[in-house]
C-alpha cells in the first residue's frame, strides 16, 4: 500500500509529507484548495508527462516521492520480474525529480525510464479520476473488465492463444512479403545468384581477415621493422666492437682468468654464461626474423588484393566475415525458395490455415470460457449496482464475434445498461453520464476487488453528479472496497468523508509574505467532526450542524462496523 506522499516545490505545494493508512482514507477541502494538485502530483510521479506551469519556482528542483509497503509474494515476484530492485522489508520508493525541462527517475535509488515506472505503478497503484471513468465508454475496456473477472480460468488458454497468435500474424506477414509476380521472382533470382556467386568464388573463412591485415601492416612498414631490427642486431651482436654480445664475451675471459683463485665466483660466472646464452639465442630469433621479412613484390599485390576483396564483402554483406558467410546462408535459402516458389507458397499457406485451425478452437475455448462468467459478472455488476441506487437498473454482458482474429480471440464485448424502467438495454456509452459513469465504475471495481492484486485505489470525482441517498450507497461501496484494499478518496459529499478510516484536510493558506500555500494534515476526532460539519453547514456551522456530524459520523462507525 501507499505509506507515504513526498511533494516539493509543485503548484501551490512548497513541501509537505502525507502519511496514509490502511482502509478508507478520505481527503476533503475547499474548492480551490489543491485536492487535485494531490492527485496530479501522484501521477507526475507515476510517469505521467509534467505540465510546464505545474513548477511552482522555476529556480528551484521539483521532487514527487511515493513509499509503497508491498507484503504479497506474488506482488514481489511480480516486481522482481521487471528487473526492480527492492528492500528486504518490502518497502519500494518511487521518485521524480523535475530539474529544469528534464526530469530523473528512481526506484529505490536507481535510475529507471518513465516506461519501466509506469510498467511498476500498474502493479502498484490504480486512480480513477473522469479520464478512467470515460474509458467505460470504449467496448475494448468491456473486454478487459470480463477477461479480469474470467483470469484465473481464462489467462492459461489466453496465453497459448497469444503464442499461436504470434505463429499466425508473421506467416501473414512472410506470406505478403514473398507474394511476387514471374518477373519480380526471375530479378530477384538473378540478383540472389550474383550475391552469393561473388561471396563464393571469395571463398572467405571465418577470422581470415584478421590474419591478413597482419600480414599486411607488416609488409607496408617492413623498411621501418628490418632498420630497426637491424639495429638491434647490431647492439645486441658479437660483431661490433662494444655491442653486447661483444662486451660479455669478454667479461667471461676475464671471468675465467681469476676462478681458480676463489670457488664462490663459480656462480657469478655462471650467471653470466647464461646471460651470453641468452644473448645468443635472441640474435639468432633476430636474424631469422630479418630473413622472414625477405619477400617479393608480388608476394605483398597478391595480400593486398586480397585484403581488398574481404574488404569488399564485409562492406556489402556484413562487418565481418562471420557475418557475411551467414547472409550467404540465408540467400541460399531465399535463392531454393524461389527457385521451388509454388511448393513454398504453398506450403506457407497449409501452415497458415492449420494455424487458423488451431486459433478458431482456442477462440471458441477462450469464447465459452467468457460466455460463462459473463453470467457471473452481469449479476454481480447488475447487484453491486443496486447498491448504489440504480434501482430499476438492467444490465447485460454482449459477446459478439468479430470477423478476424486478434490477441485476445475473436469476441467483442460490450456493455448493455437501461437505468430507466421500460427502456430497452443499449450500449453504456449511449446511455450514461458522467455521474453515472463513476457509479458504475466503483460497482465494477466492487465485483472485482477480490480479484483485483493492486493493494492501492485512487478515487477522484467519484461523487460527480450524486447526492442524498445515492451518495450515501456510494460511501458504503468505498468502504466494502477499504475492508480489502487500501483506498484513497477526494470528496466534498459529508455522506462519502463521514465513512473515513483516517481523514485528511486540504487547506490552502496564505504566509505574511501573502505568498499562497497548499497545506495538507491528518485530522483528529475531534478535528473530523468540525470538518464535516464546514461541508455540511457551509460558511456558517451552528450548533444543529454540529449535532448532524457527530450523529453522521457515529451512524458511519455503526454501518463500517456492519460491513
Amino acid at each position: 500500500m501507499l505509506i507515504n506522499l513526498h511533494i516539493k516545490n509543485l503548484a501551490l505545494i512548497e513541501e509537505i509529507d502525507v502519511y496514509f493508512d490502511k482502509g478508507l482514507n478520505i481527503l476533503t477541502g475547499e474548492t480551490g484548495a489543491g485536492k487535485s494538485i494531490i492527485i496530479g502530483s501522484i501521477n507526475i510521479a507515476i510517469g505521467a508527462k509534467i505540465p510546464k506551469d505545474m513548477i511552482r519556482d522555476q529556480s528551484k528542483d521539483a521532487l514527487v516521492e511515493l513509499v509503497f509497503q508491498v507484503e504479497s509474494d506474488r506482488m514481489i515476484e511480480q516486481i522482481k520480474g521487471l528487473d526492480i530492485p527492492i528492500e528486504e522489508d518490502g518497502n519500494i520508493i518511487l521518485s521524480r525529480k523535475i530539474i529544469g525541462n528534464r526530469s530523473t527517475n528512481k526506484v529505490n535509488g536507481e535510475n529507471v525510464t518513465v516506461s519501466t515506472l509506469k510498467e511498476l505503478a500498474v502493479l502498484l497503484i490504480d486512480i480513477h479520476g473522469q479520464h478512467e471513468h470515460q474509458s467505460l465508454l470504449h467496448r475494448k475496456k468491456h473486454l478487459e473488465i470480463l477477461d479480469e473477472f474470467s483470469k484465473e480460468e481464462l489467462l492459461p488458454v489466453k496465453k497459448e492463444l497469444q503464442v499461436q497468435f504470434k505463429i499466425y500474424t508473421d506467416l501473414k506477414k512472410e506470406i505478403s512479403e514473398s507474394a511476387l509476380d514471374e518477373e519480380q521472382r526471375l530479378r530477384e533470382v538473378d540478383f540472389l545468384n550474383f550475391e552469393i556467386q561473388e561471396i563464393a568464388e571469395a571463398a572467405p573463412q571465418p577470422g581470415e581477415d584478421k590474419i591478413i591485415e597482419e600480414q599486411y601492416k607488416k609488409m607496408v612498414n617492413s623498411q621501418k621493422i628490418t632498420s630497426t631490427i637491424r639495429k638491434v642486431c647490431q647492439l645486441t651482436g658479437y660483431d661490433e666492437p662494444g655491442s653486447v654480445g661483444e662486451s660479455v664475451g669478454r667479461a667471461i675471459k676475464e671471468f675465467n682468468a681469476v676462478l681458480q683463485y676463489d670457488d664462490s665466483l663459480n656462480d657469478m660466472s655462471g650467471l653470466l654464461v647464461d646471460i651470453d646464452g641468452l644473448l645468443s639465442d635472441f640474435n639468432r630469433e633476430v636474424s631469422a626474423y630479418i630473413d622472414d621479412m625477405d619477400f617479393s613484390q608480388g608476394h605483398f599485390l597478391e595480400i593486398e588484393d586480397r585484403l581488398n576483396i574481404l574488404n569488399k564483402l564485409k562492406s556489402k554483406y556484413g562487418k565481418n566475415l562471420e557475418n557475411v558467410l551467414e547472409y550467404k546462408q540465408e540467400k541460399e535459402k531465399r535463392l531454393e525458395q524461389l527457385l521451388e516458389y509454388e511448393m513454398y507458397m504453398d506450403n506457407l499457406n497449409r501452415q497458415l490455415k492449420e494455424c487458423e485451425r488451431i486459433l478458431e478452437q482456442q477462440s471458441i475455448q477462450i469464447s465459452n470460457i467468457r460466455q460463462k462468467y459473463a453470467i457471473g459478472l452481469t449479476k454481480k455488476i447488475k447487484e453491486a449496482l443496486v447498491d448504489l441506487n440504480f434501482l430499476e437498473v438492467k444490465f447485460e454482458v454482449e459477446l459478439l464475434k468479430t470477423d478476424h482474429y486478434t490477441v485476445n480471440g475473436s469476441d467483442d464485448v460490450g456493455f448493455l445498461i437501461s437505468t430507466n424502467p421500460g427502456e430497452k438495454v443499449k450500449p453504456l456509452g449511449q446511455i450514461a453520464s458522467g455521474g453515472e459513469l463513476s457509479r458504475i465504475m466503483l460497482a465494477i471495481k466492487t465485483v472485482l476487488a477480490d480479484k483485483d492484486a493492486t493493494e492501492s485505489l485512487i478515487f477522484d470525482e467519484i461523487d460527480v453528479g450524486i447526492s442524498g441517498r445515492t451518495a450515501q450507497k456510494v460511501s458504503e461501496k468505498l468502504s466494502q472496497i477499504a475492508c480489502s484494499h487500501q483506498v484513497i478518496c477526494i470528496t466534498h459529499l459529508p455522506q462519502i468523508a463521514a465513512m473515513a478510516d483516517v481523514h485528511y484536510s486540504i487547506e490552502k493558506n496564505a504566509d505574511p509574505k501573502k505568498v499562497t500555500m497548499t497545506t495538507i494534515r491528518k485530522l483528529e476526532e475531534d478535528e473530523v467532526i468540525m470538518e464535516l460539519a464546514r461541508i455540511l453547514g457551509g460558511a456558517q456551522i451552528t450548533d444543529k450542524v454540529m449535532e448532524s456530524a457527530k450523529e453522521m459520523k457515529m451512524l458511519a462507525k455503526g454501518i463500517k462496523n456492519i460491513l
